[in-house]
């Protein structure tokens, strides 16, 4: 099972990826994708970090993500990926403009052939207004397409709004109820 999670920032994503985790039988493991830029960063990571339980394995990788996925994901385990809109930025502020195809493809594939449970967090960036520049318009488009691709991907892609889970694509055979 494939599930995207996509919403607004402090919708409650992550904590809702962590409870579909733990909710099934199996290692746990996190892919985490953010780097402390900043204190506010800082603290955010650090928030996260004391919620997961101890047990949990933690993975940080701030570009490649699809390798990063395939070496974790087993067919009793429960991967979480959190954050993709994090991973663009990494992958959009580095000077090779051929890495976003590369990683972009690399994460799909990885997405279809990996085996267990694999949990996406991504936020919703379009929205909003326009934006004003280029770079945060080039920003919510990559996003967009991105979670275009991976909802196609995927058996199941939830919305989350004021920390409640909508299921805008059910698994096969599921009500959305």
């Amino acid at each position: 099972m494939k599930t995207l999670i996509v919403g607004g920032v402090r919708s409650g994503k992550s904590r809702y990826a962590e409870q579909l985790a733990t909710s099934h039988e199996g290692p746990i493991n996190v892919i985490v994708t953010a780097t402390a830029g900043d204190e506010e960063m800082a603290a955010r990571i650090a928030a996260h970090r004391a919620r997961r339980p101890s047990h949990w394995r933690v993975r940080e990788e701030p570009t490649a993500l699809g390798q990063a996925l395939l070496e974790v994901a087993r067919p009793d385990s429960v991967v979480i990926v959190d954050c993709l809109t994090l991973w663009l930025t990494n992958i959009m502020m580095q000077s090779d403009h051929d890495l976003l195809e590369r990683e972009s493809d690399a994460l799909l594939a990885a997405v279809q052939s990996a085996p267990g449970l694999v949990i996406l967090v991504s936020n919703d960036v379009g929205s909003g207004i326009i934006p004003v520049n280029d770079l945060a318009r080039r920003f919510a488009d990559v996003t967009g397409s991105l979670h275009q691709r991976l909802a196609r991907a995927c058996d199941r892609v939830v919305w989350m709004m004021a920390g409640l889970p909508l299921t805008v694509k059910p698994p096969s055979g599921a009500s959305n109820a």
